[in-house]
């Protein structure tokens, strides 16, 4: 397990390709909000879907195939790409470093580090996260339905991979690309019922400008959960990229 990895270890690493998330515990809500915010938060070629929803969810997963438990959160908006609708994500905080770079690396997630929390009692489900001393969303379920499997497939994310200018300049050092990369679940319970989600502001994660109009659903399930390869879609313009590719990071200019 040095700086240089063995053949044998290179070939345990890639014959886990596909990501496995068992036991898998998820909170999430999804609710309609602002045509024109998501118009201004997607990226081109990325495009507004016909819905103008969002998406959140605060998870915890007890054992994955890539090492210990972590808790994670995101949040995303609908859109389509070439008439294909999914979901664009804007922020991915979880607690754990190791898991952080898997995502981020290799797909696109815009992932950080943070405090994220899941708690469950009898038919009451919460969960948040925090960073920088703000917890900025706070999501809650009052359950009532069991369910199958959910009413709604939501599609495939869409993610852009990049890497900014090593000279510090208005650009990168080589192409942007956008990724499609789809998630496979095995749900062992799923519930519904009533639900809200609680935005507190702050200036390096600003998810309360994906304000919520209407709840469409609340919903809390138990499941394998499985993170499928990507495929890269499309090089896309850097310049009309660049003003969406500082979510990785916390903005420290122009703040007092």
């Amino acid at each position: 397990m040095g700086f240089v990895k063995t053949p044998e270890e290179m070939d345990r690493y890639f014959d886990r390709a596909v990501r496995e998330f068992p036991g898998a515990r998820m909170l999430g809500i999804l609710y309609e909000t602002d045509p024109a915010v998501i118009a201004r938060l997607l990226p081109p070629p990325l495009e507004p879907a016909a819905e103008p929803w969002a998406l959140c969810y605060i998870a915890d997963f007890p054992e994955t195939n890539l090492g210990p438990s972590y808790q994670e959160g995101a949040i995303f908006v609908r859109c389509q790409y070439q008439g294909e609708a999914g979901n664009y994500c804007l922020s991915m905080p979880l607690n754990d470093e190791a898991r952080m770079h898997n995502g981020r690396n290799i797909y696109g997630f815009p992932k950080k580090l943070g405090n994220v929390a899941l708690h469950r009692e009898g038919d009451t489900a919460e969960g948040w996260i925090e960073r920088h001393g703000i917890r900025f969303v706070t999501v809650r379920a009052q359950l009532a339905v069991k369910l199958d499997e959910p009413p709604l497939k939501v599609g495939p994310n869409f993610l852009f991979k990049y890497m900014p200018a090593s000279d510090l300049s208005r650009g990168f050092d080589g192409p942007v690309l956008l990724v499609r990369q789809r998630n496979e679940f095995d749900y062992h319970c799923f519930e519904m019922g009533a639900g809200e989600i609680v935005f507190a502001e702050s200036p390096y994660d600003p998810w309360s400008e994906i304000v919520c109009k209407q709840v469409i659903a609340s919903y809390y399930f138990t499941s394998t959960n499985r993170l499928l390869p990507g495929t890269v879609l499309a090089e896309v313009d850097p310049e009309a990229f660049l003003p969406h590719s500082f979510s990785r990071t916390d903005w420290e200019f122009g703040h007092d």
